[in-house]
C-alpha cells in the first residue's frame, strides 16, 4: 500500500512540475490529508506512515528538481506551513512559533519539520504552484492567478487531489500585449 501511494504522489509531482514550468528555487505548496489517503474523512485519521511515506516521496522529486516545499498545516494550526528557515528568510517570511503534530498540524506537516534539515513556521506563501491532496485547501497559499492543472494521476490513495500552477496577472485591457511565456 505505501509503495502504491509513494508512486502515485511522485509521479503527481514530477508531471505537475513539468507542466507548471517551473524554475529552480520557486515554492511548491502541498496540502495532504493522511486520513483521505487512508480512505476515511479529512481530519478524523491521522496516519503517521502515510504522512510521512508522501512526503518522502514529494520533497525527493522537489529536492532534485531544486524546488522548495511548502508543507501546509492543518487548520488546527491555521493552515500554518512548514518550510526551510533560508526559503523562509529569502523571502522575507516572518517566523511563527509552531511545531506540527499528528492531529495538531498533520502527519504531513509532521513528517516535512522532522524531515527537513532546518523547519520553520510561518504563517503563509505565495507559492507558484501546488498539490492539495485530499480537500486540505491550498489556495490561501498559492500566489495570483491560480491556473487549475489536470494530471493523469488524480488520486493518492483514496483522496482526490487537485493542483495549480500561478501566472502574473494580466492588467491593461483590450488594448494590451501579453507576454506569451509567462501564461
Amino acid at each position: 500500500m505505501y509503495e502504491e501511494i509513494a508512486a502515485q504522489a511522485g509521479a503527481a509531482v514530477r508531471e505537475l512540475l513539468e507542466k507548471a514550468g517551473l524554475k529552480e528555487g520557486d515554492l511548491f505548496v502541498v496540502g495532504c490529508s493522511s486520513s483521505e489517503i487512508g480512505g476515511h474523512r479529512i481530519g478524523s485519521d491521522s496516519n503517521v506512515e502515510i504522512g510521512k511515506t508522501v512526503f518522502e516521496a514529494i520533497y525527493a522529486v522537489l529536492k532534485e528538481k531544486k524546488i522548495e516545499l511548502a508543507a501546509q498545516c492543518c487548520e488546527h494550526l491555521n493552515r500554518a506551513v512548514i518550510l526551510e528557515r533560508d526559503a523562509a528568510a529569502r523571502r522575507g517570511l516572518e517566523i511563527v512559533n509552531a511545531v506540527p503534530q499528528p492531529k495538531a498540524g498533520g502527519s504531513f506537516a509532521t513528517a516535512a519539520y522532522r524531515g527537513l534539515e532546518h523547519p520553520v513556521a510561518v504563517e503563509e506563501v505565495s507559492a507558484q504552484a501546488g498539490i492539495d491532496i485530499g480537500g486540505t485547501l491550498i489556495g490561501m497559499h498559492l500566489a495570483r492567478v491560480a491556473v487549475p492543472v489536470r494530471l493523469s494521476v488524480d488520486h493518492i490513495g483514496s483522496a482526490r487531489i487537485l493542483c495549480a500552477r500561478t501566472r502574473p496577472k494580466y492588467i491593461g485591457g483590450e488594448r494590451a500585449h501579453y507576454d506569451e511565456a509567462l501564461k
